[in-house]
């Protein structure tokens, strides 16, 4: 995730607490709206940018003196917005109606697919590599154990450690067999 950074301007700057605040929704909205993001564009690294460019544009909005006053959203419909400039550039006869509202769901769904996937993350790096290629890339243990050098016995471990931790890190919220890949 990358760690926002305001953009030097010739204005004065905001009031440090206005710019804590900025930094703060930043980091709490980046993920959830790049998987919404990437809903739209079905492109990670468009994606990216669509979010980078609505918080940019939102944080001039907000040096210029704006009062946004719902920013979480604010920012589902710039990034949706975003997308939608990008989708018509790239096939100038698409319409709005390819791109549906933003609905609550949607927004559910971005943030429970950011928790996840920050449980992921959050996985030693041996358990998460063995994780992703078993139910991102669909590759069967016997698969796993030959490209990672390692015996079956061990895939089976890492995958049993890797549930044991996603559940514990998941606990009260959304567990592992959300996960559109499990």
């Amino acid at each position: 995730m990358l760690n926002f950074v305001a953009p030097t301007t010739t204005s004065n700057l905001s009031p440090p607490m206005k710019l804590r605040e900025f930094e703060i929704m930043f980091k709490t909205l980046y993920l959830p709206l790049g998987m919404y993001a990437l809903r739209i564009v079905e492109d990670t690294d468009v994606a990216e940018d669509m979010v980078q460019e609505a918080f940019i544009k939102a944080w001039q909005a907000t040096e210029t003196g704006a009062e946004i006053g719902n920013f979480r959203g604010y920012m589902y419909r710039a990034v949706r917005n975003e997308c939608i400039s990008h989708l018509r550039q790239q096939r100038p006869a698409a319409g709005l109606e390819e791109v549906a509202e933003v609905a609550d769901t949607d927004v559910d769904t971005s943030v429970r697919d950011a928790r996840i996937w920050r449980a992921i993350d959050a996985l030693p790096e041996r358990c998460r590599e063995v994780f992703l290629l078993s139910k991102r890339d669909g590759l069967s243990q016997e698969e796993i154990a030959l490209e990672m050098g390692i015996s079956v016995k061990t895939v089976k471990n890492q995958m049993t450690k890797a549930y044991e931790r996603l559940r514990s890190l998941l606990e009260g919220g959304h567990r592992p067999f959300f996960l559109p890949f499990l």
